[in-house]
């Protein structure tokens, strides 16, 4: 009961005044790149490696829309070199540069065995095809009379002329007499 109610929200301090455990100032530096959530283990880490008043002279001369940026790359550089102080971030590009070959010759194979398939599929589309039409043809070739007496066209060669096998005076026929009955030749040769 004896708490003062005030209508001041609290005042949230950054991450590297947290650190350095004073009060936040309105036009802080450091309080729109350190927020209050993480800022101070990140700042934590880039005061160890470039020291906070290096930090604030690099970021007066940087133009405000890229101070950002700066802080990011401070940040994950200082976290390389606390994780790993011989090779700092070359460690990390070097296994990302890994994983892109690794992921590059996975992708190989992936489309190597894509194309395979394709291949493989029309393959397989084009034998049941042509085994289709083999089964067609025996099938019309065995069952149909007519499919006997065709004449294959392109392989069939003419020895005899039209005009001539047309002509009445070349055949060895009698002309036929519509006076005289019909006579079978067949009927003579048997009596």
């Amino acid at each position: 009961m004896g708490k003062l109610i005030t209508s001041q929200s609290p005042i949230a301090f950054c991450g590297a005044c947290k650190f350095f455990r004073r009060k936040c100032v309105p036009g802080c530096i450091f309080a729109p790149h350190f927020g209050s959530d993480q800022g101070a283990t990140k700042f934590a880490a880039v005061h160890k490696v470039f020291g906070a008043s290096n930090v604030y002279k690099l970021l007066l001369n940087i133009p405000v829309n890229r101070r950002h940026d700066a802080v990011v790359t401070m940040s994950c550089q200082a976290q390389a070199r606390l994780s790993d102080p011989v090779y700092e971030c070359v460690s990390t590009i070097h296994s990302l540069q890994q994983q892109v070959e690794s992921l590059q010759a996975e992708l190989a194979i992936v489309h190597a065995q894509l194309i395979n398939s394709r291949l493989a599929m029309a393959n397989a589309l084009q034998s049941s095809s042509s085994q289709q039409m083999a089964v067609l043809q025996s099938t019309y070739s065995h069952n149909s009379a007519a499919s006997n007496n065709l004449i294959n066209i392109p392989t069939f060669t003419s020895n005899f002329d039209i005009a001539s096998e047309t002509d009445p005076s070349s055949r060895s026929l009698k002309p036929l007499r519509l006076s005289e009955p019909f006579h079978d030749e067949d009927e003579d040769e048997d009596e």
